[in-house]
């Protein structure tokens, strides 16, 4: 078994015979989707969910004119679409590879249809999903919380405070790029570079490429 899968919070409390009893009954089989591929786009039917083996999905919004908002960055044994797939609603999001990948996809509507039987492996999957999607909508508060700040300065160091929260220290590297990091925070790249000067040159933070160190005034 694919130890992503064994060590994935989707699978925690089952033993490796339930996995593989879990994924004999929902798996769609695994797909390799190269780098800057789409898993699907807005407006598609919720028909599947699923898990990043490895490689890395951004989840993003995108307008008429083709402007890019992204939402989240997910990477190995992290789940997506797993909300659209519970509601059978159509995804309002897209998937894109952020590089090449490959993706464990799960049937939606078997998971949403529970066994004739009482099934251990299928109640504890809910329940684990019940936990991962509390999760995400924490996550998704403190996103929020980033992009109602005012300026692109104020938004950089909201999220690259939170970033230092999360890992416990001052320095610590981020999932993007330049331009992916503008699109997360929904700010205008120049501007983003020029506020990363301008906080170097202030003495706030150092950085190279995706890793930053904060420093205290």
């Amino acid at each position: 078994m694919d130890p992503i899968l064994s060590s994935s919070p989707l699978f925690a409390g089952l033993t490796p015979a339930e996995v593989e009893s879990v994924l004999s009954c929902l798996s769609l089989g695994v797909r390799r989707l190269p780098a800057h591929g789409y898993l699907f786009h807005a407006g598609d039917p919720a028909d599947r969910m699923g898990l990043v083996l490895s490689g890395s999905l951004h989840i993003l919004r995108e307008d008429f004119w083709g402007r890019r908002a992204i939402l989240t960055r997910l990477g190995p044994g992290e789940l997506f679409g797993e909300a659209f797939a519970l509601g059978a609603a159509r995804v309002s999001i897209s998937a894109l590879a952020a590089e090449d990948s490959r993706l464990l996809l799960l049937d939606a509507e078997r998971l949403r249809s529970p066994c004739p039987a009482p099934c251990f492996p299928h109640s504890r999957l809910f329940l684990n999903l019940t936990l991962i999607l509390s999760e995400k909508n924490i996550a998704l508060t403190e996103k929020i919380f980033c992009l109602t700040q005012r300026t692109t300065r104020e938004k950089l160091l909201f999220y690259l405070s939170s970033r230092a929260g999360e890992v416990g220290s001052s320095r610590f590297s981020i999932p993007f790029n330049r331009q992916e990091l503008a699109d997360y925070l929904s700010v205008n790249r120049s501007a983003l570079s020029e506020e990363l000067c301008r906080l170097r040159d202030e003495g706030v933070l150092a950085f190279h490429r995706n890793s930053f160190e904060l420093f205290l005034p």
